[in-house]
């Protein structure tokens, strides 16, 4: 009880800190006069088409203050409308009734409130990682997955990773326990051919990579997941998909405080403390929160405090000014793969992550939106290891082994002895790394013709990082649009001018056509058929970048051997698929077939490697002298499947999801030499990589999950389940000798895994609600990354206080 009231007290000195500058803008600001200003909108169905006759009515809170029909081209009007925070209730026949968000309406000028009416139970989410703009995923050719707020809040989970193992065609590898290295795969792509934006700031390393236990969910909204290349919105990482992560908002006109503090076994303590609001033309959300737990295994803590700030202004009608800032701060253990070595390392790593982002937007005309996004990235980690742990070896070559352990794959191959688990050297050791990002964005969209929309834009990214800066400058053009609210199209391409590798093209085009348009008084209620072409690029790291064969010479020995820089990394991303309504526009049945390639792929290749791609055999001499080879595009894969997803209304607020994917993935050229292990001497290993024609690491070809969600009354609760088949792995150990008798075979190495999670929340009353989160129910040992223990059964309990908002007003 004192760690409760002690741990509370902590949160409400936080939140004085948090809350002062919107005081500040709270007492600035006073009730502006009672000016009249113009509601205007119009209403549409999930296709695009207008519904006329469709009722339409304005709320301010819980009073009504007219009612009016929408005309022939399915618009209505409210005129001589007061200053203050408006939303607008619609009912068609046909349609479920719609509520719509609240905005501000100015002293003067006409405000646009335009509504999308649902046919079916099934909603239709608005996504915007396609085209850019704001548009109904019925409207959408591609493959897109959204994560709502209403599945964040029934999962309960601590970090985004986890609702985002509810994605078909998304595969999430965790190391080790809470807080452990998490990467997210694609349809078959590296962990870092995907592009994570935050509120619209690139969230990746220079070169792709990110770590996604370092992302909690405190404060967020939504996530969306665009699977397929789309290097024209995106430029450069984008090569398998998007993944785009939103930041809650304030909306309620009285400030609502929320206060939750939860514990659980492993000494988790998990706290967090949000205020937000709406105040005439100006909404705010304000989050902190710390998690820390120790772990079940020694030196295994994890410590994450996040801070999320999300501040909108709309000084007019037409113009929108939001700023978004989030920090986390994560310090972790990092013990190590204890069932390679078994003892635990003593080593650590703190992190810390800056995204901010300040965007600008204005209706210009009618028909003309711009945009304008000012952008900010820093990433600052450091990793430090204190001590060699280990036994020394007895062979004088300096180096820490491992105790002898017995290491046995799903292949059921098996091996015992020891492993280096720390090499000789100067003592403490410390690795620090910073990167940053700088970017400016804007992006111009011009309704051509009534059905039709022209999008421009350009971006300017500065890169620093490992002592090298880059000015990166990259323009798109986009057109998309629809043939009679039937056929969909969007199409454009990406020009990238890159400081690195020049200049470079991404072409994209994706396209829908319902066979059969929504109608829930069928049993199958739509046919859509979907199509999508991509092509995307990627830059190299900065490491990748110094050690390229290009960097090793001089300007006259580059035109000597013909040596030019390192070029992007490249992929060409195609699917196609059908969704299918059925039960009235209860269920819809997805299934998606996709075919990706990744070829160009940056390797770091030997003088002997280097020659047999055709470099000049004195320069890979030379590579070979100064840095035992260099980087250069050589490599490639490819990626071929089929996803399967169902989903239904069942009612009652219980909803259900679940997806199947079937992964054939294989390198197509590879030149790392094959490994033998003298216990298995005719069975080739790819100790540090694949070898060619072998399935990538860490991608099973087989995954699925399920997710059965419920929402009634005073319960909102869920159970989830992730399941996955074996996949190829490889120890990547060296004995005291360096020498390969650890090594298992790669194929089927990491073990099949089933996570199953169960979560609810109760509200007690409208101030207070109880929750419980349970993870891992089966206890089962769930890491794919072969060596790393994984996370037993965990359960969190805890209370969340409510304090102002609508419950004020009530």
């Amino acid at each position: 009880m004192k760690i409760a009231i002690r741990s509370l007290s902590n949160l409400w000195r936080k939140l004085a800190l948090l809350i002062g500058p919107v005081a500040l803008v709270l007492i600035a600001h006073t009730v502006s006069a009672q000016a009249q200003g113009v509601i205007r909108g119009t209403v549409s169905d999930p296709l695009g088409a207008v519904v006329k006759d469709a009722k339409v009515k304005l709320q301010r809170g819980d009073t009504s203050l007219g009612e009016t029909a929408t005309d022939g081209a399915g618009q209505f009007t409210f005129s001589s409308v007061s200053s203050g925070r408006y939303h607008v209730e619609v009912q068609a026949s046909g349609f479920a009734p719609y509520i719509g968000p609240e905005v501000f309406v100015g002293s003067n000028g006409t405000t646009t409130i335009d509504a999308l009416l649902q046919i079916t139970a099934l909603k239709d989410e608005i996504v915007v990682s396609d085209t850019g703009s704001q548009i109904p995923i019925s409207q959408v050719g591609a493959s897109v997955s959204r994560i709502d707020s209403e599945d964040i809040q029934a999962q309960n989970k601590l970090d985004v990773l986890e609702n985002l193992r509810q994605v078909s065609g998304a595969q999430i590898v965790q190391t080790g326990q809470r807080g452990g290295i998490t990467s997210l795969f694609i349809r078959g792509g590296e962990s870092s051919f995907n592009k994570i934006l935050v509120d619209g700031v690139p969230a990746n390393d220079i070169g792709g990579a990110f770590d996604f236990a370092q992302l909690s969910n405190g404060g967020v909204a939504s996530a969306e997941v665009l699977k397929g290349a789309n290097s024209v919105l995106y430029g450069a990482d984008g090569l398998a998909g998007v993944v785009n992560i939103t930041s809650e908002r304030g909306t309620s006109t009285l400030p609502e405080l929320k206060l939750s503090i939860d514990g659980g076994n492993f000494g988790t303590l998990n706290q967090s403390a949000s205020l937000s609001g709406a105040f005439h033309q100006f909404d705010y959300f304000s989050l902190f929160s710390r998690f820390d737990t120790q772990g079940s295994y020694p030196n295994d803590f994890f410590h994450n405090a996040t801070y999320a700030g999300n501040f909108g202004w709309k000084p007019s009608a037409r113009t929108d000014l939001r700023v978004t800032y989030r920090r986390n701060w994560t310090d972790l253990g990092s013990p190590n793969a204890l069932l390679f070595y078994g003892i635990p390392d003593d080593s650590s790593q703190k992190n810390q992550n800056t995204y901010l982002s300040a965007t600008l937007q204005d209706q210009t005309t009618s028909r003309w939106h711009n945009l304008f996004r000012f952008a900010y990235g820093q990433f600052n980690d450091v990793y430090g290891n204190p001590a060699p742990t280990g036994i020394p070896d007895p062979y004088g070559f300096g180096n820490y082994l491992g105790n002898v352990v017995t290491i046995k794959g799903a292949n059921g191959y098996s091996v015992t002895g020891q492993a280096i688990l720390d090499f000789g050297g100067t003592y403490p050791q410390v690795f620090a790394d910073y990167e940053a990002r700088r970017s400016a964005y804007a992006q111009s969209d011009y309704q051509v013709f009534k059905e039709w929309t022209a999008t421009f834009g350009f971006r300017y990214e500065h890169e620093d990082g490992s002592g090298i800066t880059r000015d990166n400058y990259s323009y798109f053009m986009e057109g998309h649009g629809n043939i009679a609210h039937r056929l969909y199209i969007t199409g454009g391409v990406g020009l990238d001018k890159n400081a690195v590798f020049g200049f470079a093209a991404s072409p994209r085009v994706s396209a829908a056509y319902y066979l059969r348009r929504p109608i829930a008084s069928s049993f199958f209620a739509e046919t859509k058929l979907r199509f999508n072409f991509g092509t995307g690029i990627k830059e190299p790291s900065t490491f990748e970048q110094s050690s390229q064969l290009f960097a090793l010479f001089t300007p006259a020995e580059r035109t000597q051997y013909g040596v030019g820089p390192v070029g992007p990394e490249r992929s060409r991303t195609t699917d196609a698929g059908v969704d299918q309504g059925l039960w009235h526009g209860r269920a819809r049945l997805q299934l998606t077939y996709f075919q990706n390639h990744f070829f160009n792929l940056i390797t770091f290749l030997s003088a002997p490697e280097l020659v047999s791609i055709g470099v000049d055999p004195a320069a890979a001499a030379a590579a070979n002298a100064s840095e035992g080879g260099a980087y250069v595009n050589a490599s490639s894969t490819r990626a071929k499947g089929a996803e399967v997803q169902f989903v239904t209304d069942l009612g009652h607020g219980l909803r259900l999801q679940a997806n199947y994917t079937y992964l054939d993935a294989a390198v197509t050229k590879a030149f790392g030499s094959p490994s033998f292990n003298p216990a298995f001497p005719a069975i080739p290993i790819g100790a540090f990589s694949p070898l060619q024609g072998a399935r990538p690491f860490r991608r099973p070809p087989h995954t699925s999950s399920l997710g059965l969600i419920y929402n009634y009354r005073k319960f909102i609760g869920a159970f989830t389940g992730y399941m996955v088949s074996r996949s190829d792995d490889s120890t990547s150990l060296e004995d005291g000798l360096f020498e390969n008798s650890m090594l298992l075979p790669n194929r089927n190495l990491n073990h099949a895994y089933q996570k199953f999670d169960l979560s609810g929340r109760y509200a007690v009353t409208s101030y207070v609600s109880a929750y419980v989160s349970m993870e891992n129910l089966l206890s089962e040992h769930y890491q794919p990354a072969f060596g790393y223990p994984a996370l037993p059964f965990t359960i969190r309990g805890g209370l969340t206080f409510r304090i102002g908002g609508e419950n004020w007003r009530k």
